[in-house]
């Protein structure tokens, strides 16, 4: 892979220059970029700057960004959850790695069921507390990535965190909004209460520094003694008697659990969409098929020719949502636990007759999961996955580049904190429900199985082969909708990444289209009521983030939603 790389005094062992920062409208670079990264919080972007900085590679940057987030974003992601990476090394190619959570041992399909056979009351009663918590798999993630493709030494990736973590970060709006949004269902989190809340039980302010040395401690344990310390030393022995001596629920996960755990690679999934090669995550990540086949189903359509603000065309984006959602929802679980027709649904025949489900001028009238090739008989579920997750992107200067997304699933995880981070309630994206009629669902609960995830880090590649964008998104089942309207924004419509993610959103699923309340798309629901759709104009959960490829080198993109940023630089590289 070609890259732009700026010569920097030999005295310095690595140094970033002609930095390029995006957010908001996009800009073009200023000069020369060898290396960008794009985050949801940009001192986790610095993270993962100040990585690359000394000579780090982009799956180093990306671990440094997880880790940072879980300081300065512990809402979203961190530690105490899971994540995909997708990963492009410029030597040996495209690789990925699976480290989502895994529920226990002992769950079973009735797991969030009472005695008499019914579901929580709601969501907030299924998530809150230890029952809901998985095994986190993002500290075996990364340190399976960082393994293969890592530069620099294990612990210097946790560097920047522990300073955030140890000297502090201020609330900013976003974080305050999310703490008074929170309040009433951390009420019974000591620990989330001391670090975030006043003694008169409101949010610190807007500005304040918040330290948390207990956090600090942990990952400085973990840099040391590595990621052993929790899956099977003593940050493992107090994660597991948070979750079994919580509150409001109890698990029944143990230390076992926990030594049992490891991170996955997988094969990727990649297919053609015009002249782009698409690659992403396999289940049991929804992603990378469901991305693929909204791209996929809308290739014989002439989008390249048509307008981002004309009627017919978002007509045809949602009614491509709607069949792919439809088989999200049926066939995507863990393939090392149920059949899942991967080969089938990324199949071009199967997608190539899905497409021709898609009028250009009416609503099909339902929108149902198909029968790819290698399908067995399943029952479909509604969805639980709810709005959450941080997504992030990397290049490097030796041509490396990441996406990786991280999350705890809903704001705030379980409620429950351990070593100054917060835990997940990952298992609650499983099917609540095991069964459907009694018919068994893909995505049911099972012991050390690992539930479907909207998480869809993808990298698209040009016909030379060369990747030319990497991204990703955060908000729950919103995600394959983003990242599929963002990639179509920059190869069919050669949009900025940054004017891509900032474009208004659609979300179609089931027999409901939401479009982003507030943009231009609300002039266009007369259009599409007309063509019979239902239309609400709704705030969605929007957050993506971006790296693309340009003549000037690498530019990043950062959802102007968000308080995310995008660093674009000159990276020096020493012994590639």
């Amino acid at each position: 892979m070609r890259i732009v790389t700026r010569l920097l005094p030999l005295l310095l062992l690595a140094a970033c220059t002609a930095t390029t920062v995006a957010k908001g409208p996009a800009t073009a670079p200023a000069a020369s970029t060898s290396a960008a990264v794009s985050a949801a919080d940009p001192r986790a972007a610095e993270a993962g700057r100040q990585i690359l900085a000394k000579g780090g590679s982009a799956v180093d940057a990306a671990a440094a960004v997880m880790l940072a987030l879980t300081v300065v974003e512990p809402q979203s992601s961190g530690i105490g959850g899971g994540s995909f990476i997708v990963y492009h090394d410029a030597k040996t190619g495209l690789s990925t790695y699976d480290g989502r959570e895994e529920a226990p041992a002992s769950a079973s399909p009735t797991w969030f069921l009472d005695a008499a056979g019914q579901p929580p009351a709601s969501f907030n009663a299924a998530r809150a507390g230890g029952r809901s918590v998985g095994v986190p798999g993002n500290l075996a993630n990364i340190a399976a990535a960082h393994k293969v493709h890592g530069k620099l030494p294990w612990a210097a990736l946790f560097e920047p965190a522990i300073r955030l973590a140890r000297d502090g970060f201020a609330v900013t709006p976003r974080f305050l909004g999310v703490l008074e949004s929170y309040n009433s269902f951390l009420a019974e989190s000591p620990a989330a209460r001391a670090l975030y809340y006043q003694a008169d039980g409101s949010p610190k302010p807007l500005g304040t520094i918040i330290t948390n040395p207990e956090l600090a401690r942990f990952l400085e344990t973990v840099a040391a003694n590595g990621p052993d310390h929790l899956y099977r030393g003593a940050g493992g022995e107090r994660l597991v008697a948070a979750v079994r001596s919580s509150p409001r629920s109890q698990s029944t996960m143990t230390a076992a659990d926990l030594a049992a755990y490891e991170a996955r690679p997988r094969a990727p999934v990649c297919g053609t969409y015009r002249v782009y090669k698409i690659c992403g995550m396999a289940p049991p990540s929804s992603g990378g098929p469901g991305v693929y086949a909204i791209l996929k189903q809308l290739e014989r359509f002439d989008l390249p020719s048509k307008k981002p603000d004309d009627a017919t065309t978002w007509h045809l984006i949602a009614e491509s949502m709607r069949l792919a959602y439809a088989d999200r929802a049926k066939w995507i679980a863990d393939p090392d636990h149920t059949p899942v027709p991967t080969a089938g649904l990324m199949s071009d025949a199967y997608l190539v007759e899905r497409s021709a489900l898609i009028a250009a001028d009416k609503r099909m009238a339902k929108a149902e999961a198909g029968t790819p090739p290698g399908a067995m008989a399943i029952a479909a579920a509604p969805d639980t996955e709810v709005a959450g997750t941080s997504s992030f992107s990397v290049a490097d200067a030796a041509g490396n580049v990441v996406a990786m997304t991280s999350t705890i699933e809903a704001p705030f995880g379980s409620g429950v904190l351990v070593d100054g981070y917060v835990l997940n309630n990952e298992l609650t994206d499983f099917n609540l429900v095991p069964d459907v009629d009694g018919v068994p669902t893909a995505n049911r609960v099972e012991g050390g199985k690992r539930p479907r995830s909207s998480m869809a880090p993808m990298i698209a590649y040009d016909a030379a082969g060369k990747p030319v964008l990497s991204i990703g998104a955060a908000g729950g089942t919103t995600i394959l909708a983003q990242v599929a309207k963002a990639m179509i924004g920059v190869l069919d419509w050669k949009m900025s990444v940054q004017e891509a993610i900032a474009m208004p959103q659609l979300v179609a699923i089931g027999d409901l289209v939401r479009i982003e309340k507030g943009t231009r798309l609300e002039a266009l629901v007369p259009a599409l009521e007309a063509m019979g759709h239902k239309v609400q104009a709704t705030a969605l959960p929007l957050k993506a983030n971006g790296v693309e490829w340009t003549a000037q080198g690498w530019r990043g993109g950062a959802d102007p939603r968000s308080e995310g940023e995008s660093l674009a630089f000159g990276q020096a590289v020493l012994n590639p």
